[in-house]
């Protein structure tokens, strides 16, 4: 059995240092950008009802994201345990919200599925189905939402009404591509840059679009329960989905700011109360953004605790 070389063994730990560094670093900057005293405010004085429900669709919106990782699994066979997947898909997730998907999404998985013991080339194919299930759902219910006209849209926006929906109709094209593809492609593989990407069959694209396209409209409900239903659901949704991808071209982390000023701008017209939208917003980010993160970095140090007694039982389990 070879061993690894000292110098790769201290490149190794350099960048583990580096990793770390930029995390804390990265969640310094956002705790600072965060208003403690309205989080406070937010937690103590809410609609109980409307808190506690957003709770419950906040657990299952990250159950269902988990679920993006275990189709990850069944598509590249690998046999990480689900409970260790689904809890690499949450803390996954959380920094990937807060800390951009570069450190969450991709740098994050590496580190931990590899920690776990699996190879390079698993993880991208994991990593690949679960950002192409994520924005598939995206597609088919943005598209849904926009065709209809349920987004109003300002008449200063450089992107008219009739626009949105001309968008929403590419986006319909591309999700039947998609399908297309899966059905009727002949060739099922690509190698890009020494990385395999297989399509998946036609009853796994199917899931993927449902169980995404689930997950974007909790996401919506829970932010439509927080305005206390005073703003039609289709619409909130909509609004949510411009947000999303605002802060996804904007690049800042946890979208701060971006998503708040798309709701205000877009919803300037429903004579919603000015307070009742920055609290409910500000609710949405502590219920499905800040409290989350805390929980998961808590996770995260105890995996990387427990990491090489989980992948030395892992192999093990594979031995078998």
């Amino acid at each position: 059995m070879s061993h690894p070389h000292p110098t790769w063994k201290r490149i190794k730990k350099i960048l583990t240092v580096l990793f770390f560094t930029a995390v804390v670093v990265l969640l310094v900057l956002y705790a600072r950008k965060v208003n403690w005293q309205d989080v406070w405010t937010v937690l103590t004085e809410y609609d109980r009802t409307a808190f506690f429900s957003a709770i419950g669709l906040v657990i299952l919106s990250y159950l269902i994201y988990g679920g993006y990782d275990l189709i990850g699994r069944a598509w590249c066979q690998h046999k990480l345990a689900k409970r260790q997947v689904m809890l690499v898909s949450f803390i996954c997730y959380a920094f990937n919200l807060t800390l951009s998907t570069w450190v969450g999404g991709v740098a994050m998985r590496y580190r931990l599925y590899s920690r776990l013991g699996l190879p390079g080339k698993t993880i991208t194919r994991i990593f690949s189905m679960s950002i192409a299930t994520n924005w598939l759902g995206y597609l088919l219910v943005a598209g849904i939402i926009f065709v209809s006209g349920s987004v109003p849209v300002p008449g200063h926006w450089y992107i008219g009404e009739g626009m949105l929906q001309i968008i929403g109709g590419l986006l319909l094209v591309l999700s039947a591509v998609y399908l297309g593809f899966c059905t009727f492609s002949r060739k099922r593989s690509w190698t890009v840059r020494g990385h395999k990407l297989t399509l998946p069959t036609l009853p796994m694209a199917l899931f993927q679009f449902v169980i995404s396209s689930i997950n974007w409209m909790v996401m919506g409900t829970i932010i439509w329960l927080l305005m206390g239903q005073q703003v039609a659901w289709p619409m909130i949704l909509g609004v949510l989905l411009v947000s999303s991808i605002a802060g996804v071209i904007i690049h800042i982390p946890a979208g701060i700011g971006v998503m708040e000023a798309v709701f205000l701008a877009l919803l300037a017209g429903e004579h919603l109360p000015h307070g009742t939208l920055i609290a409910a917003l500000l609710a949405y980010r502590v219920l499905y953004f800040i409290l989350p993160l805390l929980l998961a970095l808590v996770l995260y140090l105890w995996l990387e605790g427990r990491a090489k007694a989980l992948k030395s039982h892992n192999q093990q389990q594979l031995m078998r």
